[in-house]
């Protein structure tokens, strides 16, 4: 007897995804490495990649996850044209938020595409009661494979109209790093990413320029 292929998040293997933005909407901008240079390393180049970024960020959780990613291979092209959404909105955002970090004009069109994702989110979203307490749930997500992108597009909303976005910053690499992440420092004065990648650069260049002044 043959048996059913086992559809499971926790098998997909893909890119290290990293959580320590301090919100999800930018660990969804921080899909791509080097996103602020003239050549982006991409790390959502599928459908399941996107999938297994948002089981790893809890967006999805796991039955309903699994249930998606066996939906989505057997409807490669709607997947395809889900994943093209899914970078339309991450690019939308990335230069949202950029401009904003950088107290630049927030251009209209990237503006028209956010109110798009997030009037869908809207749409779907409600308010229920679980013992008393208050959830977010999201009506309609059966089969949609672009539902993900729904609580995206809320805490995006939810960052730019908040207190927090006087603590966005950008990483300060000079090869274009772009990683953007809420600065909690107690003077805001995080410059990099982390001091383990971006900030040991920095800190070795500097090293190497004042031995070459000494010399």
């Amino acid at each position: 007897m043959q048996t059913q292929p086992v559809f499971n998040l926790d098998n997909l293997e893909g890119p290290k995804f990293d959580f320590d933005a301090g919100d999800l909407s930018l660990d969804f901008i921080n899909t791509a490495e080097f996103h602020a240079s003239a050549q982006p390393e991409e790390y959502l180049n599928s459908y399941s990649d996107f999938l297994r970024w948002a089981y790893l960020g809890k967006v999805v959780l796991n039955d309903g996850g699994n249930r998606l990613l066996e939906y989505a291979l057997t409807q490669p092209e709607e997947a395809e044209e889900t994943l093209q959404r899914v970078l339309v909105l991450r690019e939308a955002l990335f230069h949202i938020f950029t401009d904003s970090v950088h107290d630049q004009p927030v251009d209209a069109e990237d503006q028209k595409i956010f109110n798009q994702y997030l009037s869908e989110a809207l749409v779907h979203s409600r308010v229920v009661f679980y013992g008393g307490v208050a959830q977010w749930v999201w009506e309609g997500a059966e089969n949609r494979l672009d539902w993900p992108l729904w609580p995206i597009a809320r805490a995006a909303a939810e960052l730019l109209t908040s207190e927090n976005i006087e603590r966005l910053g950008q990483c300060q690499d000079d090869r274009g790093c772009g990683w953007l992440f809420i600065d909690v420092s107690k003077n805001h004065s995080r410059r990099w990413c982390s001091m383990e990648s971006c900030g040991n650069r920095a800190k070795a260049q500097r090293h190497y320029e004042r031995k070459k002044q000494d010399a």
